[in-house]
């Protein structure tokens, strides 16, 4: 900013409109200039109580951003708009010169309004692309009331874009309590004003010295600019010895309101109770007029100060005056204006978003119209928000009196949402709750259906078991009886006899064929995948996956992820090229990414995709991977010889399995407790631990040890338990024989074998089988041990196994499996009289970052997009974001200019 732009600035700080507010506008103008000078994304928020000034300084920081070249959003929440998604936000992307989002851009997110993470993450990647020519300023004002999409956006937005400059300008009365990693915020809570303030705005209006009885008066306003001002109007009209001016506003509107007509009243009250903006024709509804018929009505009301008409939409001036005018209502009287509303908006053409909220301020029990309109809204709602659907069926729900046949219908939606919504208690008990009330037996049976997903995230599987049986003995529809045999399928895959557990499910899959019912094809064809993996046989998982891919594109990572247990990594891989962008499950998606590069060896891929994952979860409240992503990060965390992190990650396991127990997370949990006891030196707790996962959880014994029999083979041994060293090759010998056609399982069998017979020639065997697979990770691991065997015989050939294997584990960055075989290696080498170069490990700075981060890097330094990079490196642009998130902490900056700064540092030092 030059001097005189300073200088203009600050002369214009204190002046009619921001009186005492000088602060907090430096404040702000800090806050946008250093957006505008690259240091990164920043979130200013704007606290304090209706009137006090919010809107006037969120206006003078719009304008100043305009001033210098910012690209802005402004919009604004209204109250009676929560169910219309994103609509918040819209409001101002659509607007602007130029607007932030083309119209066209728009259309095409909502017709994705279903998928809110693939939503808001395309919408990032938008804005993203917008701040490269320019920093971006987003304004939302009174955003107490933003529609839950749009919250959700702001929580997550902010943080995905970090590293672009965009400044986030939230105004409302209260802290909007954003959550997640996001950029600095700045907070400006707005006091009331000083007395000087008071005075200069006293002077402002009324011109001359103030006289004491005004300023007097002006004490009853406590300090808030809006209704000073009101007073201040009202004492320029009448003067300050006429009726002593009101020191509320209710009362001041309650004056105006008095010497308006009667019918202008009436017109005021209608569209007070529409919100804050209105359409002329729906007040015109409520109040039984033509809208052509109230042209005195509106010209009499805005000359009163009381409403403003945009062309399009009228708008009380403040919101302050809309309560007012509302709160003069009687509470009889508001509510049957509500009520009227929303039947006139909905005989209007209007959507059940239009309708619902005043339904919600009136709608009494036995009202089927209020009932069916919120079961509406629920439906409309559930995809992208289930937390609004879930109180919206509940509330659909409590209209309808008990004996009413239709509460079965309201909450059999209302145990769906509520599923759907993470509030599984909840959901179980409104059906127990119906249940309890003897319904119909096909009813009964459907809504045991319903619960039956309840149950089943519950982890109650006895229970799923025993109601599906149950619900089978009575029910007469095919579709019913097809959905409840695959729960029942589902239940049996948690059992001990998993070839009954395939029987149902195939029986479920042809009465789901039969029926020609959705959703039973789709639990079917997952349940006998379920079946399958636990069965370790990956052939049977691949074509029940795909067999449901190809049914439901939604399930594609499923079937990614047989692929990769299949070692077909080109076509998993392939598959996921396919996947990214599309408006799938973004956090299995990044889980099947994890997968993939888990197998492929790189690790700091493999861990950038699962902590995506894990964000994408949380961003949407439902953990349901929790467990398994923390104990993958705690296994790689020990492979790299950061027990620290190990730490960190078994105690989220440990604290998520307190609230939550499940039998299979039980066991990947007693994995994980293992290796870190086998670490610690107590070899005899971590075969415990081995053995109580195997016995506990026998179903997940090919899931959970699929890949990890040798180092299960090596914690027995170690611990001295021969009998469980030689029961887990066993195992590893029966895996391979279910899946013949799989390099990794054979290689596998041959190394637990090896181990087991301290056997050389099964260890050169498996080095050879694993030469023909995919995963470099698993051969490194017999390379090393087959270097140890053939060093403690003196074969010359030690030399060469040792080093591929280190090397890998280097290429890695496994620096524990690394180190180990390096100190093994350092022993050959002294012996041959070789010697090896140390690596020291780096500890800050452009060495601390991993090869892929590296890259990311450079790529965002030559100016690429999170998306763009994404595409150079084919990976997904969540992975590029949690990389660009680890470089900004590692290096320890705020921008993109600043990191382009030091790459361009970094290559002149090179």
């Amino acid at each position: 900013m030059t001097v005189e732009e300073t200088g203009a600035l600050r002369a214009g700080l204190s002046r009619p409109g921001l009186r005492g507010r000088e602060a907090e506008l430096e404040r702000l103008r800090a806050l946008v200039g250093a957006v505008r000078d690259g240091d990164g994304g920043a979130i200013g928020l704007l606290v304090g109580e209706p009137g006090i000034g919010k809107t006037v300084l969120l206006e003078e920081t719009v304008a100043l951003a305009r001033a210098h070249g910012f690209l802005v959003s402004q919009g604004r929440a209204e109250e009676l708009h929560e169910l219309a998604p994103l609509a918040s936000l819209a409001s101002g992307l659509l607007n602007g010169e130029p607007p932030l989002l083309s119209a066209g851009d728009f259309a095409h997110l909502a017709g994705h309004h279903d998928q809110r993470i693939w939503l808001v993450e395309r919408l990032a990647q938008l804005i993203e692309e917008r701040s490269a020519g320019a920093p971006v300023l987003i304004a939302i004002d009174d955003v107490q009331w933003a529609d839950p999409l749009s919250r959700f956006a702001l929580n997550v937005m902010p943080a995905r874009l970090l590293t672009s400059p965009v400044l986030w300008l939230l105004a409302g009365r209260e802290d909007p309590d954003l959550r997640g990693n996001g950029p600095r915020t700045t907070t400006v809570p707005l006091r009331p004003l000083s007395g000087a303030a008071l005075a200069e705005l006293a002077h402002d209006v009324l011109g001359g010295d103030v006289p004491e009885k005004v300023t007097g008066l002006l004490d009853g306003s406590g300090g808030n600019p809006f209704l000073a001002a009101e007073m201040l109007a009202g004492i320029a009209a009448s003067g300050a010895d006429g009726t002593a001016p009101p020191e509320r506003l209710v009362l001041g509107v309650r004056g105006r309101l008095a010497a308006l007509r009667p019918e202008t009243l009436d017109f005021l009250r209608a569209g007070s109770v529409l919100g804050r903006s209105f359409r002329l024709a729906d007040a015109a509804a409520l109040c039984g007029r033509a809208a052509a018929g109230l042209n005195g009505e509106l010209r009499e009301a805005i000359a009163a100060g009381l409403l403003d008409d945009d062309g399009e939409r009228l708008l009380f001036r403040h919101d302050l005056l809309r309560q007012a005018v509302y709160a003069d209502l009687v509470p009889s009287v508001r509510r049957a204006l509500h009520r009227e509303a929303a039947s006139r908006l909905v005989a209007a053409g209007r959507t059940c978003a239009d309708a619902v909220p005043h339904l919600l301020k009136s709608a009494e029990p036995g009202d089927h119209e209020a009932v069916r309109l919120l079961g509406t809204a629920a439906a409309d709602v559930l995809a992208v928000m289930p937390d609004l659907a879930a109180d919206l069926a509940l509330r659909a729900l409590e209209l309808v009196p008990p004996n009413d046949p239709w509460a079965f219908g309201v909450g059999e939606q209302a145990i769906t949402a509520l599923t759907r919504a993470g509030r599984y208690t909840q959901a179980r008990e409104t059906g127990d709750m119906l249940l309890a009330r003897l319904p119909p037996l096909d009813v009964y049976a459907r809504l045991q259906s319903v619960l039956g997903d309840t149950l089943w995230h519950l982890d109650d599987i006895p229970e799923l078991a025993r109601r599906s049986t149950a619900a089978l003995a009575v029910v007469t529809d095919p579709a019913t009886s097809a959905r409840l045999t695959a729960r029942q399928a589902l239940a049996q895959s948690r059992g001990r006899d998993l070839a009954a557990a395939r029987a149902t499910g195939q029986r479920a899959l042809a009465e789901a064929e039969r029926a020609g019912d959705r959703e039973a094809r789709v639990i079917a064809l997952w349940g006998l995948g379920e079946i399958a993996l636990n069965s370790g046989e990956c052939a049977a998982a691949l074509a029940h996956h795909t067999a449901l891919s190809a049914f439901d594109a939604a399930f594609l990572p499923e079937e990614v992820v047989a692929r990769v247990h299949m070692d077909e990594f080109d076509c998993a891989r392939q598959l996921l090229r396919t996947a990214d962008g599309e408006p799938l499950r973004p956090a299995m998606l990044m889980w099947a990414h994890g997968s993939l590069n888990l197998g492929l060896g790189l690790l700091d891929d493999a861990e950038a995709d699962l902590v995506t994952a894990e964000r994408l979860e949380a961003d949407i409240s439902v953990p349901a991977n929790l467990v398994n992503i923390r104990v993958i990060r705690g296994s790689l965390a020990m492979l790299r010889g950061d027990r620290e992190a190990a730490e960190e990650h078994i105690g989220v396991v440990r604290a998520a399995l307190a609230g939550r127990p499940n039998p299979g997370n039980h066991a990947v949990h007693q994995y994980l407790e293992a290796v870190l006891a086998d670490a610690d030196g107590d070899h005899a707790t971590a075969a415990a631990r081995l053995r109580s996962a195997q016995r506990d959880n026998p179903f997940v014994r090919w899931r959970l040890l699929r890949t990890r029999f040798v180092e299960a083979v090596k914690i027995a041994l170690r611990a001295g338990d021969q009998s469980l060293a030689e029961d887990l090759a066993a195992q590893s010998a029966e895996h391979a024989a279910r899946n013949p056609s799989v390099p990794t399982p054979h290689g596998t069998a041959a190394h637990t074998a090896a181990l087991v017979n301290a056997d050389t020639a099964l260890l050169e065997r498996s080095v050879r089988i694993f030469r023909t697979g995919p995963r470099p990770l698993h051969l490194a691991a017999a390379s090393a041990d087959l270097g140890r065997a053939l060093l403690s015989t003196g074969d010359g050939a030690a030399i060469p196994a040792l080093t591929s294997a280190y090397e890998v584990y280097a290429q890695a960055g496994a620096s524990a499996e690394a180190d180990g075989v390096r100190a093994v290696l350092d022993r050959a080498m002294i012996r041959s009289n070789r010697r090896t170069a140390a690596r020291p490990r780096p500890t800050s700075g452009w060495a601390t970052l991993t090869a892929s981060e590296r890259k990311v890097a450079r790529l965002v330094a030559a100016g690429h997009t999170n998306r763009s990079a994404a595409a150079a490196l084919v990976v997904s642009p969540h992975t590029v974001n949690t990389h660009l998130a680890s470089i900004f902490r590692k290096l320890s900056v705020n921008s993109r200019v600043q990191l382009t700064r030091l790459v361009l540092a970094q290559a002149e030092d090179a």
